[in-house]
């Protein structure tokens, strides 16, 4: 029992330490998630918490944090008191419908700078539009936003947006909604190596094992939606998540063994007593 205190103690203290930072900000889960599809709002608020995420993203064409004042809003139940909100653009399919709709969301979040840019080629893959994001990423730097966003897994577009001024890039694992999971851990691999922002794996999570993979391979942390409110357990589910999140960046700390091709006694045959 002492043991097992002992050890959760380290984890816990372990994770305390090792906070993410986002445009100076420091926070201490490394899952954030979505809160469109739930089936209410209170369902929205439970699995938020079991997930213990700081950082929440929220569609602005879809849901409604004040457009609509005479409608149930986000904010009653993920006031921005105790959670970070962060406005993105799904939707939007060129770069000027994108920057109306963040500039509307700082005006709605009272001068709130962090947002998440996301530029859609088409709506049947929903793969981002390479070329209307890096558009769009720059005139909202200029613009005075912290700008997170959603990128194809390719290492020279990745180093283009953190060029541009982008806070963190957020390349894809496969496809928004998919749950197929990490399908190139190779390019993953290449952005890491070479990012100086965080880099966190958006779309394609289905199940925990995806988030714990992401994290070995160095990601800073994981965004996910349908993977938890798509989920027969919402709330549970959620739970998974987070534990998922957490053992994945726990096992890249701790560094794994290296792959051989030759087993290796767990007991060596080296200065055995008999």
């Amino acid at each position: 029992m002492w043991g097992r205190f002992v050890e959760d103690s380290y984890f816990m203290n372990a994770l305390t330490q090792d906070s993410l930072i986002i445009a100076g900000k420091e926070y201490k889960s490394r899952l954030l998630v979505g809160s469109g599809k739930y089936k209410d709002l209170q369902q929205t608020r439970e699995a938020t918490d079991a997930a213990e995420a700081e950082i929440i993203t929220v569609a602005i064409r879809r849901v409604n944090i004040g457009q609509d004042p005479k409608a149930p809003s986000l904010l009653d139940v993920l006031p921005p008191s105790h959670y970070t909100i962060l406005p993105n653009t799904a939707g939007c399919y060129n770069a000027r419908d994108a920057i109306y709709t963040l500039q509307m969301a700082r005006e709605l979040l009272n001068g709130h700078k962090l947002v998440k840019l996301e530029v859609l080629g088409d709506e049947k893959t929903l793969f981002p539009n390479m070329p209307e994001t890096l558009v769009a990423a720059e005139a909202l730097v200029k613009d005075g936003f912290d700008v997170m966003v959603y990128c194809s897994d390719d290492p020279i577009q990745a180093r283009m947006l953190e060029d541009i001024g982008c806070v963190a890039v957020m390349p894809l694992a496969s496809l928004i909604g998919s749950g197929m999971g990490i399908l190139n851990p190779w390019n993953l691999s290449l952005i890491i190596e070479q990012a100086n922002v965080p880099v966190l794996v958006d779309a394609g999570v289905g199940t925990a094992s995806d988030a714990a993979i992401a994290m070995e391979l160095g990601c800073d942390g994981v965004l996910m939606n349908t993977a938890i409110a798509g989920a027969q357990n919402p709330v549970r589910m959620a739970r998974a998540m987070k534990l998922g999140v957490q053992a994945g960046r726990e096992a890249y700390l701790a560094g794994r063994i290296a792959r051989k091709f030759a087993a290796s006694p767990s007991s060596p045959m080296a200065d055995r007593l008999a």
